[in-house]
């Protein structure tokens, strides 16, 4: 999308709190060992239906739940239901994305419960730093290909590497439109330029080891590794973390759940601008 009028800004801005803030920011603070994912999930459906809103996965795909909330080594997409979320290192990933009024976002965070291993804090350290380095690169004119490059060094830098087949994207009138495959590495061939007032989901996966995840052959929905952390600051929110920041409308506190194993989650709207 190409946010022009006031009215675009207006009703990004507004999806925007609700997924973020008002959403992915609670069901964080909920989070608590012995939980099921789907208690979370339910928990986000009456969220939604309180803000006036509608998730857009299930609207959009018919996905089996409101959100997607992943453990460990599910690493998007997880189908909430009665896996128990455990203290003492689960890592959870809840994605967020909805509407109002024909306008979309797409939000989500990863954090750790309790005290996890020292490779999710220095993950979290990574993924952080990874989408700033992007962002600095995500300006009108820009190539849509540095971006990736610039998470992707730094991953290198720290020992770390990227998921390859998972990608950032366009949105803003429809949860997935152009630009389309926003990488988390640097290619070539991807010469597409950043257009001025452009609307994306910036969405650094950062792995210890794993570059592709596997769609599970027994929902086919959930995005999976073998072995390895993945983490990502889930950029996407739609605007999660997005491009240029134009304006925060983030209006939540931080995002940690009883450990100093989390992030602060990114800023709900960024506009690529001049």
């Amino acid at each position: 999308m190409i946010a022009k009028m006031e009215a675009d800004f207006n009703g990004l801005k507004e999806i925007g709190k609700i997924c973020g803030g008002a959403i992915r920011d609670e069901l964080v603070q909920r989070t608590k060992p012995g939980m099921t994912t789907k208690e979370l999930d339910e928990m986000a459906g009456e969220m939604f239906e309180k803000a006036g809103a509608q998730s857009a996965p299930k609207g959009e795909y018919d996905f089996p739940g409101y959100t997607c909330i992943s453990i460990n080594e599910e690493v998007a997409h997880g189908i909430p239901g009665k896996r128990t979320i455990k203290e003492g290192g689960d890592l959870v990933n809840i994605d967020v994305s909805g509407s109002k009024n024909g306008y979309f976002a797409d939000t989500g965070i990863s954090f750790v419960v309790g005290n996890g291993e020292a490779i999710l804090q220095k993950i979290c350290d990574v993924v952080k730093e990874a989408f700033d380095a992007g962002l600095k690169k995500a300006k009108p004119g820009a190539k849509k290909s540095a971006l990736g490059k610039a998470v992707h060094n730094v991953a290198k830098q720290h020992g770390l590497t990227v998921i390859k087949n998972l990608t950032g994207h366009g949105v803003g009138r429809s949860i997935h439109e152009a630009p389309d495959h926003i990488l988390n590495y640097y290619s070539r061939w991807d010469d597409e330029i950043l257009k001025d007032g452009m609307v994306i989901a910036f969405e650094p996966f950062i792995s210890t080891l794993e570059e592709e995840v596997f769609q599970s052959p027994d929902d086919g929905w959930t995005f999976l590794t073998d072995e390895s952390f993945v983490l990502n600051t889930n950029i996407r929110l739609f605007l999660q973390r997005k491009a240029r920041l134009l304006r925060h409308c983030n209006s939540s506190v931080e995002s940690n759940v009883s450990t100093p194993n989390t992030h602060t989650p990114p800023p709900l709207i960024n506009f690529i601008r001049n």
